[in-house]
This record gives C-alpha cells, sequence and structure tokens, in this order.
C-alpha cells in the first residue's frame, strides 16, 4: 500500500537520522533533563490518588506513555484521549471500547470545550471519592498528568484549573501551566488546584519519549501530528539529503527544516487520497463530471479569481474560511477525477505532486517570486491538517479482530 510505505520511509529516516549524534547539534532527543523528569515522575505515581495518562487521540496506541505499558490496568489509571475533535469520531469510540474490554478506563477529552472539560471533572472527582470509599469531603486528593510531549497536558491542566475553581466559586488569581504549540515547553512538575471540598490538586508534568526509537510506523505518526520534538524535521531532511532517501529530487536553494515538512506534507496527502473524509467536499466541487483528467487545476483557479473579487478578503491568511474551501475544493477535484492506482507508490506521488501544484496558488505562494515554494505549501497544509480544519483522521489502526 503506498500510504504505508511512505510512513515507512518517513519512519526509517527518522530512526536512523537520530541515531546518528552528527546530524543535529541537538542530539538526541532523550537528554539528561527528560530522563531527570522521567525519574521523577515514576517516585512519585505511587504517592498520587489518580494517574491520567495523556494519548493523542488520532493515535491513541502510538502515543502511549512507554514507562505504563506494562503497568497493569487499575482503577487508580485512566486513559484520556485529549484532542477528540481532531480524530476520527467512529474510530475513537472502537478505540474506547477496545480499552474497556481491555480492563482499562478511557475518557474522551477537547481540552479546549469548557462543557466537556467540565464533565470530565465531574468524572475525575466521582473516581477519586470511590477510590478514597468515603463521601466526606475533608481530605486532599491529588491527580497526576503524564504524557508523552505535545499532547495537551498543560491545555488540558489549566482547563481543569480555571473550570474547577469557577465551579467552586473561589476567588483570586488563576495559575497557569505554560501552553506552547511546541513539543518540550513544560520543564518541571507543578500543582494547580482544580477541585474544592474535597480539594483536588493536579500535577502537570513534563512530555517524557522512550530512550529507544521506537518502530518506524510509530516514529511517522508521531512526526505528522506533531508530538515529536520541533527538530525532528530537519532529522528527516539530512538523512534524507545525504542517504538520497528522498521522494523528490533536492536542490541547494531548499532550506533543511522545510525539507522535512514536504515529506510530512506528502504523506498526510497521501492519508487522505486513501480515505474517505475528503467525499465530504463533495458540493464544492466546480468541475464537470467528465473525470478525463487529473488536472483540474483551471477550472479551480478561476473559481478562486471570482471569490477574491466577491469576498474582498485576504487570501495570503491560509487560515481564513474562504481559503479552507478553495484547499478543500481542489483536493477534492484531483483526486476524484483520478483514475489509476492510488495503490502504486509512484502513481500515488504523480497525484500528490498535482496536488502541491494546484495548491500554489491557494494558498498564494508564486513560483516566479519563491523558490521554495512547495516548502511553503507543506507548512501551510500541515497547519490546517494539524487544527482540524481538513476533516478528522485517526492514524492507529485498530486490532482486525476488533474492527
Amino acid at each position: 500500500m503506498a500510504t504505508a510505505t511512505l510512513a515507512r520511509r518517513i519512519g526509517t529516516a527518522i530512526k536512523t537520522a537520530a541515531r546518528n549524534k552528527g546530524l543535529t547539534r541537538e542530539g538526541p532527543w532523550y537528554t539528561p533533563h527528560m530522563a531527570a523528569a522521567s525519574r521523577a515522575i515514576l517516585e512519585r505515581l505511587p504517592l498520587v490518588d489518580l494517574i491520567l495518562e495523556v494519548r493523542d487521540a488520532r493515535i491513541p496506541l502510538s502515543s502511549a506513555y512507554e514507562a505504563l505499558r506494562k503497568y497493569p490496568s487499575s482503577s487508580r489509571k485512566i486513559i484520556v484521549l485529549n484532542k477528540m475533535d481532531l480524530a476520527n469520531q467512529a474510530e475513537l469510540k472502537a478505540w474506547m471500547k477496545l480499552f474497556d474490554q481491555q480492563n482499562f478506563i478511557s475518557y474522551g477529552v477537547n481540552s479546549h470545550n469548557k462543557d466537556n472539560i467540565k464533565e470530565f471533572l465531574n468524572f475525575i472527582q466521582a473516581r477519586i471519592r470511590e477510590l478514597k470509599k468515603t463521601d466526606h469531603s475533608r481530605y486532599t486528593a491529588t491527580v497526576m498528568l503524564i504524557g508523552i510531549p505535545n499532547v495537551g497536558k498543560s491545555a488540558l491542566a489549566n482547563s481543569l484549573h480555571q473550570v474547577g475553581r469557577i465551579s467552586a466559586a473561589e476567588k483570586g488569581r488563576l495559575k497557569h501551566t505554560t501552553v506552547s504549540p511546541e513539543p518540550c515547553e513544560t520543564k518541571d512538575i507543578s500543582s494547580l488546584k482544580i477541585g474544592s471540598h474535597p480539594n483536588i490538586y493536579i500535577l502537570d508534568t513534563p512530555g517524557v519519549l522512550p530512550p529507544e526509537i521506537p518502530d518506524v510506523d510509530i516514529c511517522s505518526k508521531l512526526a505528522l501530528t506533531e508530538t515529536w520534538a520541533s527538530h525532528l524535521p530537519c532529522l528527516i531532511s539530512k538523512f534524507m539529503k545525504q542517504s538520497n532517501f528522498g521522494f523528490f529530487p533536492f536542490t541547494g536553494a531548499v532550506e533543511e527544516c522545510l525539507v522535512g515538512r514536504k515529506k510530512l506534507a506528502q504523506y498526510f496527502l497521501a492519508i487522505l487520497n486513501s480515505n474517505n473524509e475528503y467525499k465530504k467536499w463533495e458540493k464544492l466541487s466546480i468541475k464537470e463530471n467528465d473525470g478525463s483528467s487529473i488536472d483540474c487545476k483551471s477550472e479551480c483557479l478561476s473559481s478562486l479569481e471570482v471569490d477574491r473579487r466577491q469576498k474582498r478578503q485576504y487570501p495570503a491568511d491560509h487560515t481564513q474560511d474562504f481559503v479552507v474551501n478553495n484547499v478543500r475544493r481542489i483536493l477534492f477535484d484531483i483526486v476524484s477525477c483520478f483514475e489509476r492506482n492510488k495503490e502504486n507508490v509512484e502513481e500515488m506521488m504523480n497525484l500528490i505532486m498535482a496536488q502541491f501544484n494546484a495548491l500554489q496558488d491557494a494558498f498564494q505562494v508564486f513560483t516566479e517570486f519563491d523558490k521554495d515554494a512547495h516548502e511553503k505549501v507543506a507548512a501551510k497544509l500541515l497547519n490546517l491538517y494539524r487544527t482540524g480544519r481538513l476533516g478528522q483522521y485517526s492514524l492507529d489502526v485498530l486490532p482486525r479482530h476488533t474492527q
């Protein structure tokens, strides 16, 4: 399968580059700071009342916290599937059903949805009361958030703190932990109050990766969802340049960190092209039903010009709704009139190249002024994918017996 082949290529590139310290100034991701954080977390695990293992809902298996993989199923542990709004909802429910069959407690969360957070906080309080085996409110409970980098632990901690303080009608200045789109921003273990009567405190911990690189499929999924450190695109780029591993030829003008983004964007487009998510955009299509050519670009571009004249908006801002709809329309038109075998890697790459070329205009990236057009298209495309503007996708595949 073409998508699986591209994923293995990216994963292999990451593994090989990361093993060679000379390929990046930062060295391997498992720094002394991360090792110390891992030890501190493991030392505190037996002391807390409840463990919340935060995972990315798009990769509920690949984003597991390695140190807890052998941790027995327990009423003290909840698998929190964060960013549930970005995952395929049917597959997310299937994963939660599987965890239930394995005697794990799981809960889907969107840390930016206050109603969802309020329900989750009530669930936490009920679990603690059950664990304490008392309705008495004069005790203090501690909850620990753990997980790999960039699964949204700090955003979840802040949301629980804010909702908990409002629910308890407590006054005073709200505390908060540092939230950043970049992984590994949390450096120390911090404490926030999320409930009163009883008093409940949540410990936000640094994201920790395993010292050993996982398999190549996990590498590619972590990179695409931006779960791993931000220098991974550079690792991919440098390895592919040195090993002639790339999907397209490299030129000296291409910036190294953007080359990695291009490979990840190609991987995303392979997923989109093999998925049914794009079919939801059929109503946006402006092509006729002849489907005779892969190149629907001219039809797409004429519609773009009409939109610009009518709306007088800012097409350089790729997050605007009309730009996003143009991107969806272009992707739908091109993949829907592609009649060749998408299981073939070479044919899939031809399809992806046609999509890249057509998206240059939608993203206001023009070759005559910009030698790195495809790299900039890739950066904007990945941003739309990672914010859910191009659909909901689950990258981990359920075991066959559960499908």
